[in-house]
C-alpha cells in the first residue's frame, strides 16, 4: 500500500523511543527517527517526506533552522514542532515557520497520534483537491445506456460479466461510441463501486506533461517541479483508472504502464522509492491496435496485459434501431434543462435521424439533439429545425431505395433551390443584396445557396 512517510528529530533518545513506538502503530505508515539534527539537515534535503517532527531547541541545528531548510526543499511538507516551553511567541514562531501545529512536552501518546493521522488527511485531501482542478477530464457523459437492439444488450450482458470480475479490461469502439460510459457502469457494477473512478485521456494531455500526470512527480525532478505531486495512477489507489485513448500513449509510457500492471507498484518522476497500488486498469481506444502493432506502434506485451475483459461497442449506425430511443431520451432532457414545455416532435424528424449515418456516433447525435432543439422555432420541432447538412447527408444515405420519400424530396428541394436562386438573380441582375431581400432571406444565406448550387452572380450581370 501507498505509506505516508514521518521523519521524527529530537535530541533526547527517549522523547524518539516515545514517538516511533506511538506513530509506528498507524496503518499504511513509515517512520524514521533521527537524533542528530545535523544529519536530519541531509535527510530533509535529499529524501522525500509527508511529515516532519521537530523539536524547537537542540544542539547545533535547532528546530528553526531545520524546518527552514526543510521547506526550501518542499514548500508543501507538513510540519509538527514540539515545544517543552510553550509561549506566545514560540507558537508565533512556529506558524511563521509554516508548522501546521505544534504539540507540548511530555507527549500524551494519544495526542501524538490523533494529531500526525489528522496532519497526514489534511495533506492527502490537500493534493487530491489540486489534483482534481488540474485534472484534465472530457465531460461525455450521456445518461443511462440506452438501447433495445441486440448488439447494444451485448454490450449489457458483457458489461454484467465482466463488473465483478476484478480484471483489468480494454474497451474497443468508434469515436463517440459511449466507451467512457462502459467503463463507469462496469465500474458502478464492480466491487470498487464505493472507490473512485479516476478519468484520463492520452489524447488531451501533452506527450512531455503525461508522464508526471499519471506517475506524479517529486521536487525538483523536472523546470518547474517546486513541490512533489501526486499523480492520477496514485490518486486512484483502490479504485478504477479509465485510461482512455491508449493508443496514443507514447512508446515510452507504454513500458512503464506494462511494469505496473504487472508489479502493481508506481515510482513518481524524479523518486527513487516504489509504492504498492491497487487499482483496476479499464484502457479504451478508437485505434485498430493490430495494425498499432504491425507497425511497432503499439507494445504486443501491453496489449495482451490489458486486454483481459473485453467489451467491443458498436458504432450507432450498426444499431438504427437505438436512434429513436437516444434521440427521444436526448430531447426530454434537454427539453428540461433549457426550460422548453410541452415540446413536441414531428415523426418526419426521426425518419431523418435514422437514414443520417452518424460518424461521429452517440456523441453526435447528441450534440444535433442539443442543437436543432435551441434553434426551433416553436414548441413543435419539425425537419426544418435539423441543420441543412442534415437533413442533406440523410436523404444521399444509400438505403436501397432509390426513389424513396427522402431520395425524391432532396431532388425535388435541390432542383427548387437552383430554379428560385437563378430566376432572383436575372431579375436583379446579379445583384445579391436585392436577391437576398426579396427572397427575405440573410445575404449570407444567399451567398451560401449560390455556392451550394455553383451560381456565380456575374453570370447574370447583363
Amino acid at each position: 500500500m501507498i505509506q505516508s512517510r514521518i521523519l521524527v528529530v529530537d535530541d533526547e533518545p527517549q522523547m524518539l523511543e516515545v514517538c516511533f513506538d506511538t506513530l509506528c502503530k498507524l496503518p499504511d505508515t513509515d517512520v524514521v527517527v533521527e537524533k542528530h539534527s545535523t544529519r536530519a539537515v541531509d535527510m530533509v534535503t535529499e529524501e522525500p517526506w509527508d511529515l516532519l517532527i521537530a523539536d524547537i531547541r537542540m544542539p547545533k541545528v535547532n528546530g528553526v533552522e531545520l524546518v527552514r531548510i526543510a521547506k526550501e526543499q518542499d514548500p508543501g511538507l507538513v510540519v509538527l514542532m514540539l515545544t517543552a516551553f510553550p509561549t506566545v511567541d514560540t507558537a508565533v514562531e512556529c506558524m511563521k515557520l509554516g508548522a501546521t501545529d505544534y504539540l507540548i512536552k511530555p507527549i500524551k501518546p494519544d495526542e501524538l497520534r490523533s494529531n500526525v493521522r489528522r496532519l497526514l488527511e489534511e495533506k492527502r485531501l490537500r493534493e487530491e483537491n489540486r489534483l482534481l482542478r488540474r485534472q484534465v477530464e472530457r465531460d461525455y457523459r450521456m445518461g443511462e445506456m440506452i438501447g433495445k437492439s441486440r448488439s447494444a444488450q451485448a454490450v449489457f450482458e458483457t458489461i454484467e460479466r465482466i463488473a465483478p470480475a476484478d480484471i483489468d479490461v480494454l474497451i474497443l469502439g468508434e469515436t463517440g461510441t459511449g466507451k467512457e460510459l462502459v467503463a463507469r457502469n462496469i465500474h458502478h457494477y464492480s466491487k470498487r463501486k464505493d472507490q473512485r473512478f479516476v478519468p484520463v485521456d492520452c489524447g488531451a494531455i501533452p506527450e512531455d506533461l503525461l508522464e508526471s500526470e499519471l506517475f506524479g512527480h517529486e521536487r525538483g525532478a523536472f523546470t518547474g517541479a517546486n513541490e512533489k505531486s501526486m499523480g492520477l495512477l496514485e490518486f486512484a489507489n483502490k479504485g478504477t483508472f479509465f485510461l482512455d485513448e491508449v493508443g496514443h500513449l507514447p512508446q515510452k509510457l507504454q513500458a512503464k504502464l506494462l511494469r505496473v500492471l504487472q508489479e502493481r507498484k508506481i515510482r513518481r518522476v524524479g523518486g527513487t522509492q516504489e509504492m504498492d497500488i491497487d487499482v483496476r486498469l479499464i484502457a479504451a481506444t478508437s485505434l485498430d491496435l493490430d495494425e498499432e502493432i504491425k507497425h511497432n506502434r503499439f507494445r504486443q506485451d501491453l496489449y495482451y496485459r490489458i486486454n483481459v475483459g473485453r467489451v467491443d461497442v458498436p458504432p450507432l449506425r450498426d444499431r438504427s434501431e437505438d436512434i429513436v430511443l437516444i434521440a427521444s431520451h436526448y430531447l426530454t432532457l434537454y427539453a428540461m434543462q433549457m426550460d422548453k414545455e410541452d415540446v413536441d416532435v414531428d415523426p418526419e424528424l426521426f425518419e431523418v435521424l435514422k437514414y443520417y449515418h452518424w460518424p461521429g456516433n452517440v456523441r453526435e447525435l447528441q450534440n444535433i439533439v442539443k442543437r436543432t432543439l435551441a434553434m426551433a422555432r416553436s414548441n413543435r420541432v419539425t425537419v426544418d429545425d435539423l441543420p441543412d447538412e442534415i437533413v442533406v447527408a440523410a436523404a444521399c444515405c444509400p438505403s436501397g431505395h432509390e426513389t424513396g420519400f427522402f431520395k425524391l424530396r432532396e431532388q425535388h428541394v435541390v432542383s427548387f433551390e437552383r430554379q428560385y436562386l437563378s430566376e432572383l438573380l436575372k431579375t436583379t441582375r446579379g445583384d445579391v443584396t436585392q436577391a437576398a431581400e426579396q427572397a427575405q432571406i440573410p445575404r449570407g444565406t444567399f451567398y451560401r445557396l449560390m455556392k451550394k448550387n455553383n451560381l456565380d452572380p456575374e453570370f447574370f450581370r447583363v
